[in-house]
């Protein structure tokens, strides 16, 4: 999950894991030597938005020029599907943008979602975009800073090649002292290596090589190249890395550290955090946010309760 991050109908998407795209950005110099790709021979079209209808109490909670430009202004890493990434025409598509969508929906405004490095995306809320909706998992650190607004409870969990020719076994994470794992820049599950390379150290064991990437796409091409043993990623992104390759990956261990992840929100625009807030739990009550997961084959995770800035433990 995004930390300090069965679904197929209608349009054919390109591959997760495009080796030439992947790599030209990779955070390694050793992953530039990674081989082989992988096609997708699934497709999607996500959750019809079209028929949410403008709530006209919620969205009298925005206040005259809350919106600068009259619209909302979505940040996201559209790197990290399902929930978030773009298809082939280079469209935002997956679960997040679909609540991004239906949240302008409720709101009666225009909503877009705009390609953001990830670990970008916070210092610029309240300033070049009004929303961060990618994933974030929700920390006391980031609620000091930001205003984060609950939705969904997503885990961790390792995938490998298929048939775990690493022996990879994570239900000790001393198990991984030796090997080397992928991680997206900037999330939880980067931390939680590092934290875990350096238990290694200090217990004497070989070392847990942390390789971080600034997509997940990255890490996964270079776990089908070999380049590294294994990735470590949010439940959903495991699940759905192992459709897009074609079986060429596979989960391993148990899902780890279920934790809820949040729409992050300026702390000086409070009128803002509680209108999205109505729409998100509006959305949650009438089932809607749960249809948006099942379009996307997530069938758990889904919240019922819109909380700003949970109690959370780090």
């Amino acid at each position: 999950m995004r930390n300090a991050r069965s679904l197929r109908r209608g349009a054919a998407l390109a591959s997760l894991l495009a080796l030439a795209a992947g790599l030209s950005a990779c955070t390694n110099a050793a992953d530039w030597h990674a081989s082989g790709s992988s096609t997708s021979s699934g497709s999607t079209e996500g959750y019809d938005t079209s028929g949410i209808q403008k709530d006209d109490k919620i969205a009298a909670m925005l206040p005259a020029g809350t919106l600068s430009d009259g619209s909302l202004d979505i940040a996201a890493s559209t790197d990290y599907a399902p929930a978030e990434f773009l298809d082939t025409s280079g469209k935002a598509i997956g679960y997040d943008v679909d609540l991004a969508t239906a949240i302008g929906q409720v709101l009666g405004v225009p909503a877009t979602t705009h390609t953001a490095e990830f670990d970008s995306i916070i210092a610029a809320i309240g300033s070049k975009y009004d929303l961060g909706v990618s994933s974030f998992t929700i920390t006391k650190e980031r609620e000091a800073s930001v205003d984060m607004i609950s939705y969904i409870n997503v885990g961790s969990q390792f995938d490998v090649q298929s048939g775990n020719p690493k022996k990879v076994d994570p239900s000790d994470h001393l198990n991984l002292c030796g090997l080397s794992v992928g991680v997206q820049v900037g999330t939880a599950q980067e931390d939680s290596m590092k934290k875990d390379a350096q238990t290694c150290s200090e217990a004497g064991k070989p070392t847990l090589t942390v390789r971080s990437y600034n997509t997940q796409s990255e890490a996964s091409t270079a776990l089908v190249g070999g380049t590294i043993d294994a990735m470590y990623s949010d439940s959903t992104v495991a699940g759905y890395a192992v459709e897009q390759t074609g079986g060429e990956l596979e989960t391993v261990g148990k899902m780890e550290d279920a934790l809820p992840q949040g729409i992050v929100v300026a702390k000086d625009d409070p009128e803002l955090t509680k209108a999205v807030q109505a729409a998100v739990q509006k959305l949650m009550d009438d089932g809607t946010w749960q249809k948006i997961l099942e379009a996307w084959g997530v069938k758990d995770g889904a919240l019922d309760k819109a909380e700003i800035n949970p109690n959370v433990e780090d």
